[in-house]
């Protein structure tokens, strides 16, 4: 195999004309560049230069080994500016899952953060409720809803982003609107509007704390998801029970009551492939994700005071 470092000094003396103007150019000892030529000749079998007056000029063969080291030397170059790109995160892709009511929530401030630092990187996008059994399909960073202290199997590390309280969903005229909390128990003579149809872990938190409270969940109605819940309550159908986090973005006419006593509460991760988590992307991701879980910063991503 060809020594591409000799292929560089060579091309250098066959550019310069000389062994002395390539060594001054490289930095090199003239010594050290004949040694060089010398062993690409024995390398190669083949006679690439000759002399010519006070210097040197390329033989046929050299003249050909020239032009292909200029390709070779191109696309080498190339690649190193790739692999620089990479490193700086200039460019490549990574892929974020995610489930469905941190989309509208934490998303947009994500992807602005990634496409404006870093422009040249691919974000593939994937709403998923749960993380793969199978590694090779995962995403390079989930954020996903798990028990504290959960292990993201081997390959991946998990951080915790949020702990997210559930809170009821009512009309502004309800009896409870005007509430600071309410106790999950005076929520047992209410209409409750399901709005897990996956029967996720969010579902489950919900129920073991309406068993702790001393009764099951009276659903009156089953929804598929958050904001077709919160319609239902719009239109008087009943009340729903929901992470804060999905009942962020509430119509005129309806309000959010944090429920207390027990406080059944969902805690939020963001699980990163090795592979992935000290790529200046990776971490943008992580950091902002941070930034929107943190209840003290606000939209424009200034801390209230």
């Amino acid at each position: 195999m060809l020594d591409v470092h000799r292929l560089r000094i060579f091309r250098s003396v066959v550019a310069s004309g000389s062994v002395q103007a390539a060594a001054a150019a490289l930095g090199y000892t003239p010594s050290a560049v004949s040694q060089h030529v010398a062993a690409l000749q024995r390398e190669t079998g083949l006679t690439l230069l000759e002399r010519a007056g006070r210097g040197v000029r390329p033989t046929a063969a050299g003249i050909a080994l020239a032009e292909q080291a200029d390709g070779v030397l191109a696309r080498l170059g190339e690649a190193e500016s790739v692999v620089a790109d990479l490193r700086a995160g200039r460019t490549g892709s990574l892929s974020l899952a995610y489930f469905a009511s941190v989309g509208a929530a934490w998303l947009p401030r994500v992807v602005r953060r990634l496409t404006t630092d870093f422009p040249g990187v691919r974000l593939d996008l994937t709403l998923r409720e749960t993380i793969p059994d199978d590694p090779d399909e995962r995403a390079d960073v989930q954020i996903v809803v798990a028990p504290v202290g959960f292990d993201p199997g081997s390959g991946f590390r998990a951080r915790h982003l949020l702990d997210d309280p559930y809170v009821v969903v009512l009309p502004d005229d309800h009896r409870l609107a005007g509430r600071a909390e309410v106790e999950l128990a005076e929520l047992a003579v209410e209409r409750w509007v399901d709005n897990d149809f996956a029967r996720g872990w969010c579902r489950r938190t919900l129920v073991e704390a309406c068993t702790a409270a001393g009764f099951s969940p009276p659903f009156h109605v089953e929804a598929h998801d958050y904001p077709t819940a919160i319609a239902f309550v719009g239109a008087g159908v009943g009340v729903t029970v929901l992470p804060e986090l999905g009942a962020a973005h509430l119509p005129p006419g309806l309000v959010a009551v944090r429920v207390v006593r027990p406080t059944p509460v969902r805690s939020i991760h963001a699980v990163l492939r090795d592979a992935v988590v000290r790529t200046p992307p990776a971490r943008a991701v992580l950091d902002t994700l941070r930034e929107v879980a943190d209840p003290r910063v606000d939209l424009v991503g200034s801390r209230s005071t």
